[in-house]
């Protein structure tokens, strides 16, 4: 196991100290802008991603940053350690005034994830984990569901508007379970309120890698929607789909997951 402790205590801090920043701006009325149809941005994003690369940056400038509030640079690509970072994950539901958000930061050495946190300042939840140390929440330890696939209730976290896309239709025997951002859904399998998350529409690294080791770390299990482990600071920052379980109904879902017609929404 790396020593990342001394990293860890610098991402916590700048973590809640972001939170802390942004949390007046949520149900405020704030401007929206949009970067595509359906991705807004708001003057809370940018100074969480302001705040947060000042501080990670500030105390580790040999790092690397991959943001999606920061225009890239292939500079990262360089760098063995690189902080991946999305400073409101849900950024609908934090437009919506739906708490459930978060702000997501994690370090990946060489291409693996191995330090991740997911903060909802507004429930005041926050998740941490590195890799071969246990994930914990607000402290204390977490685990995955005890769910097999002969379970006679398996809930499946997911996203309202795939849910709405009819993307779930074929989900029989599953109970569906809507919830924000994708970061905050992944803990929420890591921590055992639901069994498993689907999604397979495009993602960006930012989006699961702080996630990512949280719930391996539960006990769990990651990867794209075909089955394959997740790999980070690439030179096109971009998932196919991710499914995160409790890791007994990993290889059923995949296979479930890869029967299905594909999904047909473009690339972010």
């Amino acid at each position: 196991m790396l020593d990342l402790s001394a990293d860890m205590e610098v991402a916590i801090a700048a973590v809640r100290a972001a939170g802390e920043a942004i949390l007046p701006g949520f149900r405020s009325g704030q401007d929206v802008r949009y970067k595509s149809a359906d991705q807004p941005v708001t003057d809370s994003d940018l100074l969480a991603d302001e705040m947060l690369k000042a501080a990670l940056i500030g105390a580790r400038p040999e790092y690397g940053w991959l943001s999606e509030e920061t225009k890239d640079s292939p500079d990262r690509l360089g760098r063995e350690r690189v902080w991946v970072v999305d400073p409101i994950d849900g950024t609908n539901s934090f437009v919506k005034g739906i708490a459930e958000w978060a702000i997501s930061v994690d370090l990946a050495v060489d291409g693996e994830a191995v330090l991740g946190i997911v903060h909802n300042p507004v429930t005041g939840e926050l998740f941490h984990a590195v890799r071969g140390g246990g994930a914990f929440l607000n402290g204390e330890p977490i685990r995955v569901s005890a769910a097999t696939p002969q379970a006679s209730e398996r809930t499946c976290l997911a996203s309202r508007g795939e849910m709405k896309r009819g993307e779930f239709d074929r989900f029989h025997g599953w109970t569906l379970k809507p919830l924000g951002s994708t970061a905050y859904k992944m803990a929420k399998v890591a921590d055992g309120t639901g069994d498993v998350f689907v999604s397979r529409g495009p993602k960006s690294e930012w989006d699961v890698c702080g996630a990512d080791v949280i719930v391996t770390e539960a006990g769990g299990r990651v990867t794209d929607s075909l089955g394959r482990p997740l790999a980070y600071n690439r030179p096109n920052p971009e998932v196919q789909g991710t499914i995160a379980t409790n890791g007994a109904l990993h290889d059923p879902l995949c296979a479930f997951v890869g029967s299905l017609p594909p999904v047909t929404r473009v690339w972010r």
